[in-house]
């Protein structure tokens, strides 16, 4: 480890964000415990490692996930300024995960080597508003374009008094994890009904389907 990482790796230790960086080839030479917890990745397997294997993203045709030909590396390289971005990336579960990216350059004095510092935060609940507002106007643009009037609504199949229930949970405001904890079932059940669920009301999401079942008078 050269002293400028050493100097950047006291520093960014302490930060709450989850913190790595890497030279311009995009290997990872330090890697903070947020970082650590945020990523599934122990510093010890994460340094060596080029960052794109470990949180990139299979969907490339995708321009803000975390790919080998970076484009924000590219940009380090030629001496352009990058401004803050969200990217999509991936933990070493496979789960994917949104965040809001910082980025720093560090220059070693003697060797003019470059160092690109990444600071990461998780913006999942941010990203989940953002998907709901974009429903619930992609919904409403609907009603007022007279897709789904009233006296042209298809019929529905019954609901059953377990259907209705997890509708008004989820109506609630409760995340899925919450309404499987209360009624006791698996997620995997939980998932199945708000399937059976959405198929009944001729929906195609579980916003809608409150929606639609309010709509109705179902709950």
């Amino acid at each position: 480890m050269t002293t400028l990482e050493r100097q950047l790796a006291e520093v960014l230790e302490g930060t709450a964000d989850a913190a790595f960086v890497v030279d311009l080839q995009g290997e990872v030479k330090m890697w903070n415990r947020a970082a650590e917890k945020l990523f599934g990745y122990p510093a010890s397997f994460a340094i060596g490692k080029l960052c794109a294997a470990l949180i990139g993203s299979p969907v490339t045709s995708h321009p803000a996930v975390c790919r080998e030909s970076c484009d924000i590396l590219e940009c380090v390289r030629k001496g352009a300024e990058v401004s803050n971005f969200d990217m999509e990336v991936r933990t070493r579960s496979g789960q994917p995960l949104w965040v809001n990216v910082s980025l720093l350059v560090a220059t070693e004095e003697r060797t003019e080597r470059r160092l690109a510092i990444h600071l990461m935060r998780d913006i999942r609940k941010r990203k989940k508003a953002e998907r709901l507002t974009n429903e619930v106007l992609r919904v409403a643009r609907n009603l007022l374009n007279g897709v789904e009037e009233k006296d042209t609504l298809p019929p529905v199949f019954h609901l059953t008094g377990q259907e209705k229930k997890i509708l008004r949970l989820l109506a609630s405001g409760k995340t899925t994890k919450e309404i499987a904890a209360e009624l006791l079932i698996s997620l995997n059940t939980l998932r199945n009904h708000v399937h059976h669920i959405n198929q009944k009301l001729h929906t195609k999401s579980r916003l809608e389907a409150i929606i639609e079942s309010r709509k109705r008078g179902l709950i």
